[in-house]
């Protein structure tokens, strides 16, 4: 079987994203590889029901987001290391599964480990499911953590 040297796990910074994290350091660790955290940041739409943010507002809130999704990244990041695991982290905006697919693509990913939240039925249908639309597209195996 094939080694996996690169495992890119995707996190929402969820407790489903908390699960796949430590089998991703697991795995990591097992085979030697190095781990690629990546989180996308959603884009912000500047219309709140019926008011208007204002361009000052809407950049602070995207700055805001940015700095949390990178805090959040250096300290999984960290913990990996801690762990004994090569690890770096990249913050991307977009679309999630598109941008999740590319980033294992244009990193040559040999696994992509994620969690899932499970959800089902309407929930499901309305929230939609980034690890379902991965595992369709992506150019690598997909292992799902179901969240606890």
């Amino acid at each position: 079987m094939k080694s996996i040297r690169r495992i890119l796990h995707p996190s929402d910074f969820s407790s489903a994203s908390g699960a796949a994290f430590k089998k991703a350091v697991e795995m990591a660790k097992a085979d030697r590889g190095e781990l690629l955290l990546v989180h996308v940041l959603s884009p912000i739409t500047p219309i709140v029901g019926e008011g208007y943010i204002s361009p000052k507002v809407f950049d602070e809130i995207q700055q805001s987001a940015r700095a949390h999704g990178q805090k959040q990244l250096d300290g999984l990041r960290a913990r990996a290391k801690h762990a004994g695991v090569r690890a770096s982290g990249v913050l991307l905006d977009g679309v999630a599964h598109e941008r999740i697919v590319q980033a294992a693509r244009s990193r040559r990913a040999d696994l992509i480990v994620m969690g899932t939240h499970g959800r089902t039925g309407f929930a499901k249908l309305f929230l939609g499911s980034v690890a379902e639309r991965v595992v369709a597209s992506a150019p690598c195996p997909v292992l799902t953590v179901r969240g606890r």
